[in-house]
């Protein structure tokens, strides 16, 4: 990517956007924005971005800051910019890759399109989209470049950390079990899965552990946590089973209203841990969420253009 590039944010990604702008030595692109009495929202790109490349830094947290994406980015197409590159932390929907019942719409594939709506820059645009729940999720775009991009770099050296010198990494479900089995691997510890039977529309029932976890710290990875309750599940599971201490690590910390303080509250956790890839995991960081920056990463996939 030609240097210096300059990197916008959509509203709750102004950190992450700053770090990867320092980490890049890009400059800041600023933009005008207010909202109408009606709900309507205005959006005007203040710097001049023609023949630069230019980097968009925004998750599809909801549908405002979706549209605020698709937005900006045409926007900043029309005013000529020379390549688009948008960074996208957190994909919403991800786990609506498909349909299970007739008629449900495909979420994950509507965004995608959309965000393939976004006009062509002079040299092209591409997304980056971090630790996605489905692997095929990049193939729903078309027109660009869409990268999946895999958090090992940062959650690895998190996951050593945070267990110390012997631990057992966990996963929640057998839906997470080749992702965990991959990292253990990489970590040269072991891993232990857990094996559900469903009761009910509604609730399931712990039948099994894969691993031997009594007397050890067990840190649990799952690529998001949003109301907590699968992982609240496991991380009694393995209590039971005798585990000395828990931890939780995640790529996307969602918590939406009080998810987080009932995962503290439930008093199973000594430690939980996100990435800056979602908003809500920054603004729980001085509530005692702990949160590891994805920007160096972004950063680098960057750089390679």
């Amino acid at each position: 990517m030609n240097a210096p590039a300059i990197v916008f944010a959509v509203p709750g990604y102004e950190r992450l956007a700053a770090d990867i702008r320092a980490t890049l030595g890009a400059d800041e692109g600023a933009v005008e924005r207010r909202d109408f009495p009606d709900g309507e929202h205005y959006q005007r790109v203040i710097t001049d971005v023609e023949g630069r490349d230019v980097v968009v830094v925004g998750g599809t947290v909801d549908d405002a800051r979706t549209l605020c994406l698709y937005d900006l980015a045409s926007a900043l197409v029309t005013l000529e910019a020379r390549r688009l590159h948008l960074v996208i932390p957190y994909f919403g929907y991800s786990t609506m890759e498909r349909a299970v019942m007739p008629g449900e719409a495909v979420v994950a594939k509507t965004r995608a399109r959309l965000l393939s709506a976004i006009p062509p820059a002079a040299y092209g645009n591409r997304a980056l989209l971090l630790d996605l729940h489905s692997e095929g999720i990049p193939h729903y775009f078309e027109g660009l470049t869409a990268r999946h991009v895999y958090g090992k770099p940062v959650l690895t050296p998190a996951l050593r950390e945070a267990g110390g010198a012997d631990f057992v990494l966990g996963s929640t479900d057998s839906g997470r079990a080749k992702w965990v089995e991959s990292l253990a691997n990489d970590l040269q510890v072991d891993a232990a899965f857990i094996l559900k039977r469903r009761v009910s529309a509604t609730q399931t029932q712990v039948i099994a552990l894969s691993a031997q976890v009594t007397g050890r710290r067990v840190v649990i990875y799952d690529d998001m946590i949003r109301t907590g309750g699968s992982l609240m599940s496991a991380a009694r599971a393995y209590r039971d089973a005798g585990a000395a201490d828990l931890v939780a690590v995640c790529s996307h910390g969602v918590f939406p209203g009080d998810a987080f303080a009932r995962l503290k509250a439930s008093g199973l956790f000594s430690r939980v841990i996100a990435t800056d890839s979602h908003p809500r995991a920054v603004e729980l960081e001085g509530e005692g969420l702990e949160v590891i920056s994805v920007a160096g990463l972004l950063a680098d996939h960057l750089r390679r253009g």
